[in-house]
Order: C-alpha cells, then sequence, then structure tokens
C-alpha cells in the first residue's frame, strides 16, 4: 500500500463522538512509551502526523486519521505508566472499553508490545481481554532494532510461549522498528488485504 495522503480528522473522550462515516478503521494500541507514535508517523511517512513525547501517557484522547481517503487510522491512549491520576486512568479505560465495544468499523486492533522486555502481565491481559470479547487483533513487536537477531527471536519465542499458556496459537504479529522503517510494508499490505475484500476497487 503507498500512503498518499494522512491527514487529522479528530480526537474525543466520546465513542459518540468518533467520524459517523462507515470507513473501514485500524486501532493502535500499547503501554506508553511503547514507540506509538513514532510508528504511527513511520507508516505514514510524516514526522508529525501524531505527537510523540519523551513523556509517557501523553496520548489522552482518541485521535482519528484519515489514510488516502478510504479508512481510518485510530491513535488510542496507551496504558500503563502514564504519569495521570488513577481517575484519569479509570476515565482513559472507560472510553477505550467504549471505543472496542462500539465501534464496528474497527475492523483490526493492532496491541504494540516492546520486544526489549519479558511478556507483561498488563499487556497479556489486554490481549486476554480483546480475546474474550471477539476483537480481532495482531501484535506489533516495537523497537527491534535495539536488540541483535538472536536476542530478539528469543523474546518474541518467550512472548509465543507465554501466550500459549492461554491461546490455542499465536495472533499474527509484525515486526517492527520506527528508526529504519523495519516491517512497514507488511502492516501496511496487511491492512490493504482486508481493506480490498470490502473498499471497492479504485
Amino acid at each position: 500500500m503507498k500512503i498518499k495522503s494522512a491527514e487529522f480528522v479528530i480526537s474525543n473522550s466520546d465513542v459518540s463522538k468518533c467520524p459517523a462515516s462507515q470507513l473501514p478503521e485500524y486501532a493502535f494500541i500499547g503501554r506508553s512509551n511503547v514507540g506509538k507514535s513514532s510508528l504511527i508517523n513511520m507508516l505514514t511517512h510524516r514526522k508529525d502526523l501524531a505527537k510523540t513525547s519523551g513523556r509517557p501517557g501523553k496520548t489522552q484522547l482518541i485521535n482519528h486519521f484519515l489514510i488516502n481517503n478510504s479508512w481510518h487510522l485510530v491513535d488510542l491512549p496507551g496504558y500503563g505508566y502514564a504519569r495521570v491520576s488513577k481517575s484519569a486512568k479509570k476515565t482513559f479505560q472507560k472510553f477505550i472499553t467504549a471505543y472496542f465495544e462500539k465501534r464496528e468499523q474497527m475492523l483490526c486492533a493492532f496491541v504494540l508490545i516492546d520486544s526489549r522486555h519479558e511478556p507483561q502481565k498488563i499487556d497479556l491481559e489486554f490481549m486476554e481481554w480483546l480475546g474474550e470479547h471477539h476483537i480481532p487483533f495482531c501484535i506489533i513487536f516495537t523497537k527491534t532494532d535495539k536488540l541483535k537477531p538472536g536476542a530478539l527471536q528469543r523474546n518474541i519465542n518467550n512472548y509465543q510461549g507465554k501466550m500459549l499458556e492461554t491461546w490455542t496459537e499465536m495472533p499474527q504479529y509484525f515486526v517492527t522498528s520506527s528508526s529504519n522503517g523495519t516491517g512497514r510494508d507488511e502492516v501496511l499490505d496487511f491492512i490493504q488485504s482486508i481493506n480490498d475484500g470490502i473498499l471497492p476497487k479504485e
């Protein structure tokens, strides 16, 4: 897929105010500081489409971006470790849950995982919640340029082993790096393959 256009549409914390169009949506979510904004900018070839910050928890709203005038990329707040109050975290959880439960246009969620770390309980629990609610998702391993190939594969194998304790199979996953563009074509081609089945040909 070639990204011809990428533009910001709306930010809000009320799912009822999300775009009324029936265009397909793909949501990106992960722990705070997992590199979500950098990944979105890498995928769209835009340096400042999603705001990056050294402070975890910067994204605090549901952010819609219109891609190629044909689908929405949705940037959701990160979970865990955000330097916000407990009440704010509950608010995030509430509208994130509402988004996934109510947005029928959302065809796949991409759960971002920092490839440098051991499997984290908060990530596993979130993916379990998605599975229990029959919400389709894939995994995106981020920051893979920070590891040597052998270490990266060991970490992915560890994650796979942990997930197979409760899952019958490992969800589809992508290996990415926002620094060197690894995985960009694979993620976009996956989205294109879904869109091809539902959108009219140009």
